[in-house]
């Protein structure tokens, strides 16, 4: 990377060099071994190692964890499988990721069940005394963005979980972008799924991602299929599942490397203190915020390392390639990922920064010059 100045972990976060490292031994080993003989090798670190370690970091039990190639694998692995009718409701918040959306419209149509939107106050926050004068036991599914992935609010996904807690409700949360970046406890929150990606704020590899599937869940999912490392065919007609764990959503084919890697990633991830950087956070916010012609997409109180911005005369894309130049990545998103919010604001693209614990006060510097430079308000 040299002097490369990363502002894009929301996108994917700089894979660390032991990272790098397992899963080249690991690669190294399928080829001089075999595949199969290095996965058996491997064993204790995929089958136990990597589920125990993710337990602690999301504060739930390992037998409630599943792991997954990607958070919308992770999602459409539990959502699409509910059993819900015409009488049930199911809430989603403005800043649903549009992928999730896909999934519930295509549950929608299929079941009749209804999409309400949660509204929010003036300032972006959620409405939490709309959801409290309307929730009812016909709310069957509530789901909610931790950290959206177009724009830095944190939802306060804890309070949210005490009050649905009375209901019958399942309570859904996308941490994607909050795991690694602030603590996240499923016991806490109280939700009955969380989703997230291995590749962001706990530094893992691409094609790892997991979900906590809580036992109340998975019992009413219509689950159509379950792989070989979970069930066996034990007559000519039928099988039985030995595994009722979380495991048994998941596929039995998964990448060894990738695997150990995010294992690895998790151990560092647990040594470390990722949470100690709120000065950071604050002076990117800042730097944007200061420079001429910006326009912060900055929705609600409480804010996470994720600033996504757009400017009255210079395109995102225009933005995003000069700073690029100058070896600073940022990120041009789009706002039909995140649909609903972005629509009511007419914004179609935006710049969007994130800073993680290794980014540094002197980066923050050295882009806030890029930018005004970028923008044409002089270096």
């Amino acid at each position: 990377m040299g002097d490369r100045i990363h502002l894009n972990t929301a996108g994917a976060g700089l894979v660390p060099a032991e990272v790098r490292r397992a899963m080249a031994e690991v690669l190294d080993r399928e080829a001089a071994d075999g595949c199969y003989e290095t996965e058996e090798h491997y064993s204790p670190v995929i089958g136990e190692e990597v589920y125990q370690r993710l337990a602690r970091v999301l504060d739930a039990p390992a037998e409630d964890i599943a792991l997954f190639d990607s958070a919308t694998r992770a999602w459409c692995a539990v959502v699409p499988k509910l059993r819900l009718g015409p009488a049930d409701r199911v809430w989603v918040t403005p800043y649903e990721y549009a992928g999730n959306l896909i999934s519930l419209f295509s549950l929608r149509d299929r079941t009749g069940c209804r999409i309400e939107v949660v509204p929010t106050l003036p300032g972006g926050d959620l409405d939490l005394a709309w959801m409290a004068a309307n929730i009812a036991d016909d709310v069957a599914l509530v789901s909610v963005t931790h950290i959206p992935s177009g724009c830095g609010i944190v939802n306060p996904v804890e309070e949210i979980g005490r009050l649905l807690a009375p209901y019958r409700c399942f309570y859904a949360v996308d941490a994607c972008q909050s795991v690694g970046q602030l603590p996240v406890s499923a016991r806490r929150i109280g939700c009955q799924l969380l989703t997230g990606a291995g590749r962001k704020f706990l530094r893992g590899p691409r094609g790892t991602a997991f979900a906590y599937v809580a036992p109340e869940l998975r019992a009413v999912l219509a689950t159509d299929f379950h792989d070989l490392h979970v069930a066996r065919v034990d007559s000519p007609t039928g099988y039985r599942i030995d595994d009722r764990s979380a495991r048994s959503l998941e596929l039995a084919e998964r990448g060894t490397a990738a695997t150990v890697g995010f294992n690895t990633a998790l151990t560092l991830f647990e040594e470390g203190t990722p949470f100690d950087h709120k000065d950071v956070f604050q002076a990117l916010r800042a730097t944007v915020e200061a420079t001429p012609g910006t326009e912060l997409i900055v929705p609600g109180t409480d804010q996470s390392g994720i600033v996504s911005f757009r400017h009255e005369h210079v395109p995102a894309e225009v933005i995003r390639a000069r700073l690029a130049e100058r070896r600073i990545n940022v990120w041009k998103i789009v706002g039909h990922h995140t649909p609903i919010y972005m629509a009511q604001r007419g914004i179609d693209t935006a710049v969007r920064a994130s800073v993680h614990y290794y980014n540094t006060p002197d980066e923050i510097e050295v882009f806030g010059r890029a930018l005004r430079a970028a923008v044409g308000a002089g270096a």
